[in-house]
This record gives structure tokens, C-alpha cells and sequence, in this order.
């Protein structure tokens, strides 16, 4: 009998063709070379790549049957075609299914399917996206809070949040935090969080320090009429972190920290307990490791699914750009668009951002966004609380019909003012796609009436960028 080289029940398949609601898409992009070779077989390689990511092996067994291969393996059904004028190269979009009967809900085994050994079989290869069926997604939960639980929760209805981040990131006691947030608090922040890096240390542990921290914000709400939330840092092993959740729930926490390095099997099972009735901050930075291999869009669905209330995510515009404009806009696109049943999770655009960024933030990404800022706030010249006010300042700002800088000479908006004077202020480029030549440009003029018809002020040409102010 003549023997195939690809086998139909994973090559002779479309999108159009298998059930979506049973089956995970992963999509991949390919960049495989042999040099010197004058003949490639990309298919063959997808096929072992295939394979190894669901029934089978390099040699096939009496065991892997047609039966077996049709109920449980992987299957490409999309390959484009990224042309390329190496012909020993080929470079390519791939998308392969997979049938959610090999896990049911099991989040562990899917990733080990999506993302395992098949980086092993192409040597530059990078999960570009997921897709989840509905009989996958019908398992999860999602986050308890999500943009809209969280803004009932604060009583802030329609504009981005400011965060705190607790700097140093270790070292203090826990009455040296709680005086640092005590003076953001007053200054208006809406939230604060432990740095991912803090730990059990020893002159600080999280109860201790949760107890510190929750008697200043409760002194600060006596003040303000306001009470700022503090996600505490309770990263820990598998065996650990449950109890010191409901520990500190029980002392009074008010949210809750957890970093990539603790799983996402952990994370969903904090977010779907019943007695944890607080949001979860899922911090990423820990996911850097895996940014050649995995984008950051797949990081963000993968969280959301699991519970994630808040992410923090790379941008363009932070301190170390680790992503294009794409990439960091499309992360927090994916945790607001809609997902089935699943709530949206905040995105939080991060990474020495200052308040001179506001409006660029807030332009790219919309008013659902939290802004993280440790030393961009706590390094404000006149202080940690003149930090937090200089944030609320051009939230305030990004969110009116002012430029920033009008907005800043207000007199009561004197902190943002001293903010743009230490940090200053992003005009955010622009990309001039749609017209032949500068010579073409639109240009812009405004009007004093008290000069007349003629009376042109000013002359811009909008290729050139934001108009300066």
C-alpha cells in the first residue's frame, strides 16, 4: 500500500472545516531554514511539530491508530505563506487546532499542547495567538471584579486609575511602607501595590505590613473620604499561598498580588474561591523570559481566563520598551474585547511611566486602564504627595478637551506643572500614510477674530507631529 506523506486527519483540514467549539487554535509564526539545501518540506516539519504536541512521536507506533490520531490530534488548518527570497528559508503563519477532549479544563496539560515541545522543532517559531472555544472557555470564570467590579468597588466611573507602586522594592519596615502610603493616599492615589519582588524578609513580613499599611489608609480615609486599595505581595509556594491569602483577607486585605512565576493554575484557584472576595493583581514581568517564544497578547488571555482582575503589560513608551506600539496596544485590547461570559480584565500600560505620558496612555489605550508609577510619582520634586496629585492632575488632563500643557498653568494644578518641568511631556508622533508627499500635507491655521478675515496666528504642518505647545 502506498504510504502519504501527510497525513489527511491533520493536513486535509480548514478552519471553515473542524468544530469550534472543541477545538483550541494556536497560531504561530514560522521562520525555518536548511542552508544550502535546494529542497524544503515545511509540511514535514509541521507535522512532526504537530504530532509531538499531541499523540505521537518521531517513529510511529502499532498504538497510534487512525482512531486515536482523528479523537485527539493536533491539526493545521491555516499555513500563509511569507514569501522570501532565500530558497533554502520558509516563513509562515501557522495555525493548528487542537481538540479540548485531550485536557477538558486542565490549563497546565493546554499550555504544555500550545506552547511545549514544538519550540523544540522550529528554530525561530513564537505563539502569536489562542483562540478558545466555547466549551473551553464555558470552564473558566474569569475575574471576580474586572474593570466594571473594581470601579463599583473605588466609586470611579469612567477614568483611567492611578496606582502607587511601593519603592524600594525590599528593605523597609513595615512602618516605613505604611508611611510611604500614607503620604500617596492623601495625595489621592487610587491604589497601591508591593513591588513583585517583595518578599518575607527579615524586617518585614505580610501581615505585619498589611497591618502598618491598612491603619494609615484608614487614617487617610478619615481625611480624604476616600480609601485606597493595597494589593498585597503573597507570592509563595503552591502549598503556601492559599492560606496566606485567606490569612490575609481575614487581617483585612483589600487585594491581592500574585506574579507569573506562581502559575496560572494558582492564580485561577485564588480567583475562583468563594472566600477570596478581593481582586488579584498578575503581575507579568516574570514572563520576559518567554517573550521571544510567546506574545504578550497570549500572556493577557491566558490571565483573564484564569482571573487576573489587573495585568501589568509593557508599552512602547515605558522605561524598557520590550514590545512595538503593536504589540502593547493589542495586549490591552485583548482583556477588554469580548470574551464569551469572561469579565474584562484592567489593563495597565507600566514601566517608568511619569505623568507626562498621561494623555499618550490614555489616547492609545482609553479610560479603562490602570497606570502603575513608582518613582514617576515618589520621585516628584515636592514630594510623595505632590506625586500623586500630579497624576491625578493629568488623568484629569488626558481626560479634558485641554491640551496638557493649558491644563498644567491652571494654578491649582501646580504639581503637574513641577511634574512636566522634572520629566516633561510626550507629543506623540504621527505616521503620515495617506498622502503622496510632504508638499501635500494638510496644514493647520488658527484665528483671532479680532484681527479679520486675515488674521492667521499660526501655520502647522500636522505631518511634522503633535502641534507644540
Amino acid at each position: 500500500m502506498y504510504e502519504r506523506y501527510y497525513d489527511p486527519q491533520i493536513f486535509v483540514q480548514t478552519l471553515d472545516g473542524i468544530d469550534l467549539d472543541n477545538h483550541v487554535v494556536a497560531s504561530y509564526y514560522m521562520d525555518d531554514a536548511l542552508p544550502g539545501e535546494e529542497f524544503l518540506d515545511h509540511f514535514a516539519l509541521i507535522q512532526a511539530m504537530a504530532l509531538e504536541g499531541s499523540t505521537g512521536t518521531w517513529e510511529k507506533v502499532e498504538e497510534d491508530t487512525e482512531e486515536v490520531r482523528q479523537m485527539l490530534s493536533s491539526r493545521m488548518v491555516g499555513y500563509f505563506e511569507i514569501p522570501t527570497p532565500d530558497s533554502d528559508r520558509r516563513r509562515a503563519v501557522v495555525q493548528l487546532a487542537f481538540p479540548v477532549d485531550v485536557w477538558g479544563d486542565n490549563i497546565n496539560m493546554m499550555i504544555l499542547a500550545v506552547a511545549g515541545n514544538c519550540f523544540a522543532y522550529s528554530k525561530d517559531l513564537r505563539l502569536l495567538d489562542l483562540f478558545f472555544p466555547k466549551n473551553f472557555l464555558k470552564c473558566f470564570k474569569g475575574p471576580k471584579f474586572g474593570v466594571s467590579g473594581l470601579r463599583e468597588f473605588l466609586g470611579i466611573a469612567d477614568r483611567p486609575l492611578s496606582l502607587h507602586i511601593i519603592k524600594p522594592k525590599m528593605g523597609m519596615t513595615p512602618e516605613q511602607v505604611a508611611k510611604q502610603v500614607y503620604m500617596t493616599a492623601i495625595g489621592g492615589a487610587d491604589m497601591c501595590k508591593d513591588d513583585e519582588m517583595t518578599s518575607e524578609v527579615y524586617n518585614s513580613t505580610y501581615l505585619d505590613r498589611l497591618e502598618a499599611v491598612n491603619e494609615s489608609l484608614d487614617r487617610a480615609a478619615d481625611k480624604t473620604g476616600k480609601r485606597m486599595i493595597y494589593f498585597l505581595s503573597i507570592t509563595d509556594e503552591p502549598s503556601k499561598v492559599v492560606d496566606k491569602a485567606y490569612r490575609a483577607i481575614e487581617a483585612g486585605a483589600s487585594g491581592l498580588l500574585l506574579t507569573y512565576s506562581q502559575g496560572l493554575a494558582t492564580l485561577r484557584k485564588l480567583a475562583e474561591d468563594p472566600n477570596v472576595d478581593v481582586p488579584i493583581l498578575w503581575h507579568g514581568s516574570h514572563m520576559i523570559a518567554a517573550m521571544k517564544s510567546v506574545s504578550w497578547p497570549v500572556f493577557a488571555k491566558l490571565a483573564r481566563i484564569c482571573g487576573a482582575d489587573l495585568m501589568l503589560t509593557p508599552t512602547m513608551w515605558s522605561s524598557i520598551p520590550m514590545v512595538s506600539l503593536e504589540e502593547g496596544i493589542r495586549t490591552s485590547q485583548v482583556k477588554l474585547a469580548p470574551l464569551g461570559h469572561i469579565k474584562q480584565t484592567w489593563p495597565m500600560p507600566c514601566a517608568g511611566t511619569y505623568p507626562g505620558l498621561a494623555p499618550v496612555l490614555v489616547g492609545e489605550y482609553g479610560p479603562d486602564i490602570t497606570i502603575p508609577a513608582g518613582g514617576g510619582m515618589l520621585g516628584h520634586p515636592d514630594g510623595y504627595t505632590a506625586g500623586a496629585r500630579a497624576w491625578q492632575q493629568a488623568i484629569a488632563a488626558a481626560m479634558s478637551d485641554e491640551d496638557m500643557i493649558t491644563f498644567a498653568k491652571r494654578p491649582e494644578n501646580k504639581e503637574l506643572r513641577r511634574a512636566i518641568e522634572k520629566w516633561g511631556y510626550i507629543e506623540r508622533p504621527k505616521s503620515a500614510w495617506l498622502r503622496a508627499a510632504p508638499k501635500f500635507h494638510p496644514k493647520k491655521m488658527t484665528f483671532s477674530d479680532a484681527d479679520g478675515p486675515n488674521g492667521a496666528e499660526k501655520v502647522e504642518e500636522l505631518h511634522e507631529g503633535a502641534i507644540k505647545i
